[in-house]
């Protein structure tokens, strides 16, 4: 069974294309072929009336007449003579009728003069017939040309039809997933206007649930921030107290907890605050990303220090993009975090930023582990973690970056570095540079 619409349209206008043709050719050719008879015995009472008075020897071709037509004249006088054909033409009624001549069916026209004599115009059927095939065939030409004619404007008018389906579904495609615009319904054809109304009823729908579900998250983190910041205060008052050694130690992993869950609540709050941000980056401001990352970086050398790793600028360059310099500095404080987490003590995390083109590169090269090529489509996922989780990390970082990257309009890559001796994960994101030559901004 067929599925495409626009297969079974050409099929079913192809369908009713032949079967019009051939009934309509079988009554052409019908209709031609009974003409070009008439027309022949129309030819066989004007050569009859020419001849009406001359008289003849005997059968012979009528001159000026072509060969191949082998029309004949036969005398046959005013009593019965000649062979057996002969005898037996004089004995039929005068006017048009179909008799036996020289062993063969012929049509023939008799006539009778006024002096009692008669003669007659005969023709072989096989050469009429022949000549009428001819005609009716010529006449099919011109159907049996159009039929494919029409086949392939059916399926250019076909495809023309369904071009707006065809680019409605390519736009859909190319929309990010969190893009809920109504689809126009100006420039489509009416009959898909039921199905567009439907479609942005459904995107309505859709674009509320994550509203809902945004809300939730941030009121929930926003709820979660004030106790856990209370419990914070009560651990590290905990500090001047003292303590055994065993609840001491208790102390140390209570406050390693409320620091990660603390993390985790404002990772939901920047996750929840990004998801709303608006998908084109025109009304931003400009900023600096050298500046911006110049800035999370000096604020987290004292951690790159604790843990031993050497954290540094490979390459930077004067970039200027749309943006706000929170969103910015999110990106790239989040892919910090994740280096800082999964690069081992006594390795290397190197930042590059540079222009290529019309794009601003971001570049953020470690010597950890990198990412199972099993993980590398998912970790951009809300609370992904690698099979078996590494670290202490919430699971919200990457996809933090990928939803601030998609709204300014960028593109972000993963590849897993390995040479000789050396592993790690490089992350490449791309930027629109700022069109606007406006003054670099501070």
């Amino acid at each position: 069974m067929i599925k495409s619409l626009r297969g079974r349209l050409f099929i079913g206008l192809t369908a009713i294309i032949l079967v019009t043709g051939a009934i309509g050719g079988t009554f052409a050719y019908n209709w031609a072929f009974g003409e070009a008879i008439e027309m022949q015995d129309s030819v066989l009472i004007q050569l009859a009336s020419l001849a009406q008075g001359h008289g003849f020897s005997g059968g012979q071709p009528l001159h000026g007449v072509e060969e191949d037509t082998e029309v004949w004249l036969i005398e046959s006088g005013k009593a019965p003579q000649g062979a057996a054909d002969d005898r037996e033409l004089f004995t039929l009624r005068d006017g048009l009728q179909v008799a036996t001549w020289k062993s063969q069916p012929v049509r023939v026209l008799l006539r009778t003069r006024s002096d009692g004599s008669r003669f007659a115009v005969a023709q072989p059927t096989a050469v009429r017939d022949e000549t009428a095939r001819d005609v009716a065939f010529r006449t099919l030409l011109p159907i049996a040309v159009l039929i494919p004619c029409l086949m392939v404007v059916t399926a250019l008018v076909i495809a023309h039809s369904l071009r707006p389906m065809v680019r409605l579904a390519g736009d859909l495609d190319a929309r990010r997933a969190d893009d809920m615009t109504p689809l126009p319904l100006e420039g489509t054809p009416s009959e898909m206007h039921p199905f567009i109304v439907s479609i942005n009823g459904l995107l309505a729908r859709m674009h509320l649930l994550i509203d809902q579900q945004r809300r939730f998250v941030a009121d929930a983190a926003h709820e979660l921030r004030t106790p856990i910041t209370a419990l914070s205060l009560q651990a590290e008052n905990l500090d001047s107290v003292a303590l055994p050694e065993t609840a001491r130690e208790r102390v140390v992993a209570l406050k390693q907890g409320m620091t990660r869950t603390k993390h985790l609540v404002e990772q939901l709050l920047a996750l929840a605050r990004h998801e709303g941000i608006a998908s084109s980056p025109a009304g931003m401001p400009l900023a600096s990303l050298d500046g911006v990352a110049r800035e999370v970086v000096a604020g987290l050398l004292p951690v790159s220090l604790d843990h031993g790793i050497d954290l540094g600028f490979a390459l930077v360059e004067p970039v200027t993009v749309r943006g706000e310099p929170v969103m910015l500095a999110a990106i790239i404080r989040n892919l910090l975090d994740n280096a800082l987490r999964f690069t081992p003590p006594g390795g290397t995390i190197d930042v590059g930023i540079c222009r290529e083109n019309n794009a601003a590169i971001l570049q953020v090269e470690d010597t950890g582990p990198g990412i199972a090529l099993a993980d590398m489509d998912q970790v951009f996922e809300p609370f992904f973690r690698s099979s078996p989780p590494e670290g202490e990390g919430t699971g919200l970082g990457l996809s933090i970056v990928k939803r601030i990257v998609d709204s300014l309009g960028g593109g972000i890559a993963l590849e897993n570095v390995a040479s000789a001796g050396r592993s790690g994960l490089r992350v490449t994101i791309r930027l629109p540079v700022a069109e606007a030559a406006a003054e670099r901004p501070e």
